[in-house]
């Protein structure tokens, strides 16, 4: 067999190492997974680690990166399934809050995110994805005369700000089916409100 280029070897020990630290992250939580754990699982050797990445908080950026860009092209698709705008919301809110009762999921992007990053730096991840998502959808929207388009970015912020809230009532709740239709219910009122009549009179 021919053999790697140095490239190819490089994008396979990044991918075992954030594909073990994903999944380790996802069941115990960053703070429970020693730098040595990964390495171990991953098969790489600790140099190998320390090539690609800073630290375990580097890498750990790196799985929420995967995270949250495999959480934006699902809910993208649902919305892009949709036969209109008004369904393409509903998909967009079920996806999401859909997406919510996976654990790992919750424990990597809405619990251990801010924690980990701190609260400016994970927003910032939230803004490449969920905020560049959702101030898409909403300009769709403006172009139909739906939204002002002046308020389109704080509208965007605004609503960026309470799908993270429905997400966190639901993941801490004690009963989650009752959380996700009750979060769906209020999230479907709040939102479906920027979308209603002719802004540009």
């Amino acid at each position: 067999m021919p053999r790697r280029s140095q490239r190819e070897r490089s994008d396979t020990t990044r991918a075992a190492l954030v594909a073990t630290a994903r999944e380790l992250f996802g069941d115990r939580g960053y703070a429970h997974v020693p730098a040595d754990e990964v390495v171990r699982r991953a098969g790489v050797t600790r140099g190998a680690m320390y090539h690609h990445y800073a630290d375990k908080r580097d890498l750990f950026r790196a799985v929420l990166e995967e995270v949250e860009s495999e959480i934006t092209e699902e809910i993208a698709a649902a919305v892009a399934a949709a036969p209109d705008r008004a369904a393409g919301l509903v998909a967009a809110v079920r996806t999401m809050l859909g997406i919510c009762r996976r654990p790992a999921a919750v424990r990597i992007v809405l619990i251990d995110a801010p924690a980990v990053l701190g609260w400016q730096e994970w927003r910032a991840v939230e803004e490449r994805y969920g905020l560049r998502l959702i101030t898409g959808l909403l300009d769709d929207a403006a172009r139909d005369g739906q939204v002002e388009p002046a308020a389109v970015p704080i509208l965007a912020q605004l609503a960026l700000s309470a799908v993270i809230e429905a997400a966190l009532i639901v993941a801490h709740a004690e009963d989650r089916e009752k959380a996700v239709a009750d979060a769906e219910r209020a999230l479907l009122t709040l939102l479906s409100g920027l979308l209603t009549g002719d802004r540009r009179r």
